[in-house]
């Protein structure tokens, strides 16, 4: 099914993930999912998209600068229960942040189950620029989210 994510920058200090969880509970938001990465290795991935397309994405300036700055902050991305209050809620707390649609997918929690999905997209001919997923336990339903190029082809495969 077709989700929204929020992806967001936050100080790469102590309490800053606190503070989040603790402002999206206050308002009774619910985290369904969640990955950090430090913002170093999106500033790397710029650096690549860079070198494919041989194109400057930013100037040799911003990307050194970047570079310094990213090890200060770190990427999140979220699933919440009510993206709408959640926006409107980080807008309020001048959080920066960006949305993006991605596919979210309960998988049983067995062998192979990830592997049909991703042979799935493939087979579709759907590159998955990124995925993050977890289980509660054994007997748990799996949840992946995954963010794929074609959103709109993938949106017509995975209901």
């Amino acid at each position: 099914m077709v989700r929204t994510e929020i992806s967001l920058f936050l100080k790469n200090v102590p309490g800053e993930l606190g503070r989040l969880s603790e402002l999206l509970s206050a308002a009774r938001i619910n985290i369904d999912a969640l990955t950090i990465q430090d913002a170093s290795s999106y500033v790397q991935q710029l650096f690549q998209a860079r070198g494919k397309s041989l194109q400057r994405i930013a100037s040799a300036a911003s990307y050194n600068s970047m570079r310094k700055d990213s090890a200060e902050f770190a990427l999140i991305r979220i699933l919440v229960n009510d993206t709408d209050k959640a926006v409107n809620l980080l807008s309020e707390h001048e959080y920066v942040f960006d949305i993006m649609p991605v596919i979210a997918l309960q998988l049983e929690n067995r062998p192979g189950e990830l592997a049909a999905i991703a042979q799935k997209f493939g087979q579709e001919g759907i590159n998955i620029n990124y995925v993050y997923g977890s289980v509660a336990g054994p007997d748990a339903k799996c949840l992946f989210v995954f963010c794929p190029e074609n959103i709109e082809l993938a949106a017509k495969f995975f209901k």
